[in-house]
């Protein structure tokens, strides 16, 4: 006798969708750490985080959509918009680290939620509900708490700070328009197309500022390939395929998890402090993604 065994419930858009969000911004998360590492200033190890990438997102994208689809995305104004702003979130980003503490350069970046809600409303025509609202509330004050106790307001590092203020309004514009770009572009052609125009764009600024584009050692280069396959393939990547399902209000509060990322690779990398304080910091971001989540 046969025993029929019941079909498994399918995974939701919702899930799969949310699941790339949080393994992308935990894979972002890793590049503070990289960055240091990295024995290049800040435009070089910007422009080879992207420039590194662009091979395996082109075998992704040529497989996903193939090439019409790929020519396509780069006449998509948002797919471009969406690289120009990267390049800029990407200079300021990588400024902040080298000029202040990772834990300062994450959280103020991490700010862009505040942008992306704005511009929700008010540019791509997505609704915010009050719970997104009290969600951003609640991950702000948890990013407070769980970098607040890194948090120095010294003379030497105002600059840094007001870079990764900059920062957040890059990457805010940066999530508005991949948004935007996901609605009528594959993710493998969206990320591959709006990086060309983050690594050309990064390339004449590294080329102009920047003394020296080669590392020195080994370890310099594993770094700026980490940076390219985990922080830019994987978490560029994984970003862009969420975006094509979840709106970008509620999809900007899951990036906070970044900093709760670059908390624990700084503490168990750099040796930077972490404590209940932080822990405290990150139950509030939990709740707050949890509180904002889609409804329907």
């Amino acid at each position: 006798m046969s025993v029929s065994k019941s079909a498994a419930p399918p995974v939701s858009p919702f899930a799969t969708a949310f699941a790339a969000l949080v393994l992308g911004a935990m894979a972002m998360g890793v590049s503070p750490v990289m960055v240091r590492l990295a024995d290049v200033g800040p435009f070089a190890s910007a422009f080879w985080r992207v420039a590194l990438a662009l091979p395996i997102l082109y075998v992704w994208a040529r497989s996903e959509a193939g090439s019409a689809a790929m020519a396509a995305a780069f006449r998509t104004p948002a797919v471009l918009m969406a690289g120009a702003l990267f390049a800029g979130d990407l200079v300021f980003w990588h400024l902040a680290i080298m000029n202040t503490t990772v834990a300062n350069a994450t959280f103020l970046a991490t700010m862009a939620p505040l942008w992306v809600v704005l511009g929700s409303w008010a540019v791509i025509g997505e609704r915010v509900d009050r719970s997104t609202l009290l969600g951003l509330a609640l991950c702000v004050a948890g990013g407070g708490v769980l970098l607040g106790g890194s948090y120095a307001l010294a003379p030497d590092r105002i600059l840094g700070d007001v870079y990764g203020i900059i920062t957040s309004l890059f990457f805010g514009g940066y999530f508005l328009a991949l948004r935007v770009a996901r609605r009528t572009v594959a993710t493998g052609a969206a990320t591959f197309a709006s990086s060309v125009v983050t690594a050309v764009a990064l390339l004449g600024v590294a080329a102009v500022l920047e003394p020296t584009l080669l590392p020195a050692s080994l370890g310099g280069v594993a770094a700026l390939f980490g940076l390219a396959f985990i922080s830019h393939a994987g978490g560029q990547g994984l970003l862009a395929f969420a975006l094509g399902t979840l709106p970008a209000a509620f999809s900007s509060l899951v990036i906070f998890l970044e900093a709760v990322a670059a908390a624990l690779i700084a503490w168990a990398v750099l040796g930077e402090a972490i404590g209940l304080e932080q822990g405290l910091g990150g139950m509030l971001i939990l709740a707050g993604i949890f509180i904002a989540r889609p409804r329907s």
